[in-house]
Order: C-alpha cells, then structure tokens, then sequence
C-alpha cells in the first residue's frame, strides 16, 4: 500500500456529510416556496421561490460534488485493502451515477462492493440493511417528487412525503458515509490488506 492509501478520507467524509445535511435541510424551504408560488402566483412568490431555488441548487451541486469525491477516495481505499476484490474504476464509479436508468440500479451495488471491500469487519446483514435503507428512501423521494408534481401538483400530503423521505435519505447517506469511513480508518491501520469479503 502506498503511504497516501494508510489515511481514511475523514476530512471529505465530514465536509460531505455536512453538505448533504445542508442540502437537506434547504429542500423543504424550496418545496414550500414552490407549492406557494404554485398555488399564489405572484411576482413578489417567483422572485422568493427563485431565490431559495437557487440557493438550493447551489448546496446540493456543493453535496454531489463532495460525495462523489469521497466515494472515488474510498474505493481507491478498499482496492488498497482488498487487492482481489472487483470494484468499479474510477470513472465508473463516478459516472455511473449520471447515466439515466443506470443510476437506479448501479450506484447502490458500487456501495455496497466499497463496503465489502473496507474492512473484514463488513457486517453483512446490518451494513447492507443501512445501504439499502438509504437507497429505497432515495428512489422513493424521487418517485414521490416526479409522480406527484404530474398528479397532485400543489398537494401538502405530497410535499411532506417527498421531504420526509429526502431528509431520511440524507440522515442514512451520513450514516453510510461514517460506517465505511470508519471501517476504512480501521482496517488501514492493519499492516496487511484485507481479504476480500464474499459476496451473498
């Protein structure tokens, strides 16, 4: 292993998670301006639903960018630990994610292999329980948010759906985030790498 490997990406973890916490909690102000402009369609409502638009905006690409460079850190780190183990490059790791269709299906493995490949100390049934759990609530607020704006454009019931599941979701990501750091921060103190975990 290379001395930059023998350091888990705690920096990028934190600043990540503070971002997707950030991101999170600007959502509901932007879907409240939204339904308001939506359902009060004013000047003084486009200009404040623009305004809180943009700024989300603005967290969630700061979000986006911050995960995604912490994930390609972390599977440089598990290919470290785990020299055996099939993990995505780099730039599928990455690009995975923009690619419609894809990005409901690949990402969430990629993850999950990141995870597998950390530590030894993966536990299967708990930590691919949390992966999932972050994913499900994921693809459920973008279902809710889409399907909703086309059925029931304006609906409150819809809206505190889509936010409850965006602020769970982050809640998860951080805890996905902290897990495989942490299993990271372990295993790199090991002065061997990792064996593989089997896949089930």
């Amino acid at each position: 292993m290379t001395s930059t490997a023998h350091k888990a990406p705690w920096i990028l973890a934190r600043s990540a998670q503070a971002a997707i916490a950030a991101a999170a909690v600007a959502d509901p102000f932007r879907g409240a301006a939204v339904r308001d402009h939506y359902l009060h369609p004013t000047d003084a409502s486009l200009h404040k639903s623009g305004f809180i638009f943009m700024i989300f905006l603005y967290l969630m690409t700061f979000a986006i960018v911050l995960f995604l460079v912490w994930l390609a850190r972390s599977r440089r780190n598990a290919q470290e630990l785990s020299p055996q183990a099939s993990l995505p490059s780099r730039g599928w790791t990455i690009g995975a994610w923009f690619i419609p269709l894809v990005n409901f299906f690949v990402p969430r493995q990629f993850v999950l292999d990141i995870g597998r490949a950390s530590s030894a100390s993966w536990e299967e049934k708990r930590d691919a329980t949390l992966v999932n759990l972050w994913w499900v609530a994921w693809i459920a607020h973008a279902v809710v948010r889409v399907a909703g704006g086309r059925v029931a454009p304006g609906s409150m019931a819809v809206l505190v759906m889509a936010e409850a599941l965006v602020i769970a979701a982050a809640v998860l990501l951080g805890l996905v985030i902290e897990r495989i750091t942490a299993l990271q921060s372990a295993a790199l103190g090991a002065t061997v790498p990792v064996a593989p975990l089997a896949q089930t």
